[in-house]
């Protein structure tokens, strides 16, 4: 295996030094089951944020009973962290999501193409008997740089 060549569906595999961050999926890998990209490129120099996990209060501080409620605050609570520091979703790296109760995929994949569009970053998904609060059904924690 030769580190810093990763399959690319448009190049001939080698990952270009350029001042962009880069989500690819290797060649030879199984395809991504979900809406994510398997492997993400910072470049060199890169400001990194990281969020605490959002959830899904509102911002009148109330945890919505419903699950795709909550999944709808957590997106407005992440689409305000990018907006404080002047980061859009092209920036985001990485995506951590962590759910008490089955998601809606449906629902939670129409957020996240609100979102991303079609330029999906890096992603795990777990489920968990609870969160920090028993309200919370669900918390994302996101990865940003900015080149």
């Amino acid at each position: 295996m030769t580190f810093g060549k990763i399959a690319n569906n448009k190049n001939d595999g080698v990952i270009k030094m350029d001042d962009k961050i880069i989500r690819k999926n290797p060649v030879g890998m199984p395809a991504p089951v979900g809406n994510y990209t398997h492997i993400t490129r910072i470049p060199r120099n890169s400001e990194l944020y990281v969020t605490s996990g959002q959830i899904g209060i509102d911002k009148d501080g109330v945890f919505p009973d419903n699950m795709n409620e909550q999944i709808s605050n957590t997106f407005n609570n992440i689409q305000s962290v990018l907006i404080s520091e002047n980061l859009s979703s092209d920036n985001i790296i990485k995506v951590n999501i962590w759910a008490t109760e089955k998601i809606d995929w449906e629902y939670l994949y129409s957020k996240w193409e609100e979102l991303f569009g079609n330029n999906y970053p890096a992603m795990t998904i777990g489920y968990i008997t609870e969160l920090g609060l028993p309200e919370i059904k669900i918390e994302i924690e996101i990865w940003a740089a900015k080149v």
